[in-house]
């Protein structure tokens, strides 16, 4: 009886995250044809490599990642100076973020531009350590999510995947 609960469980939060990322595709469609756009335009990522494309949800809650990847607040947006950093749990849209490598291509779409960065590395690190949110002086895109990947319940670390704005 607990199998099929938890089974109820996972089927009801891909089906949540699926309807939601349809629901923000259909909004980001609305906005490439209205110019300029007249509200807070969203963000797409893509990384060709680990076959993600996703639009992303302003804010990183339990409840805000469950409909996509978040960006955190407080940080800079895609393709401007600073750290823009976007989070996504580990066993939906980040699942396959540590087969990302040096040289390897990330691609943000923002209020009609395209920025494409390159994956500069990547580390695991304690919760605690927020340096990784930090400010920088250039265009960066940083992406976390919970470490080890495949781990039963909350993980003890983070991956952090970073990379920096082509010019």
């Amino acid at each position: 009886m607990t199998g099929a609960g938890l089974l109820g469980y996972v089927g009801s939060q891909y089906w949540y995250t699926y309807h939601a990322q349809r629901s923000l595709e259909a909004h980001w469609e609305r906005q490439a044809a209205a110019a300029p756009a007249t509200d807070q335009p969203l963000t797409r990522i893509s990384i060709p490599k680990i076959d993600l494309d996703a639009i992303v949800v302003e804010g990183a809650s339990n409840d805000q990642l469950a409909a996509g990847p978040g960006h955190v607040t407080d940080t800079a947006l895609p393709g401007e100076i600073g750290n823009a950093v976007i989070t996504a749990h580990r066993d939906t849209f980040f699942r396959r973020i540590f087969e990302l490598d040096q040289g390897d291509e990330i691609t943000v779409e923002r209020n009609g531009r395209r920025f494409r960065y390159q994956v500069t590395g990547k580390k695991i690190v304690k919760p605690e350590d927020v340096s990784v949110l930090d400010p920088t002086n250039d265009a960066q895109l940083t992406l976390i999510t919970c470490y080890p990947i495949h781990y039963i319940g909350p993980a003890p670390k983070r991956l952090v995947v970073f990379s920096k704005l082509e010019p």
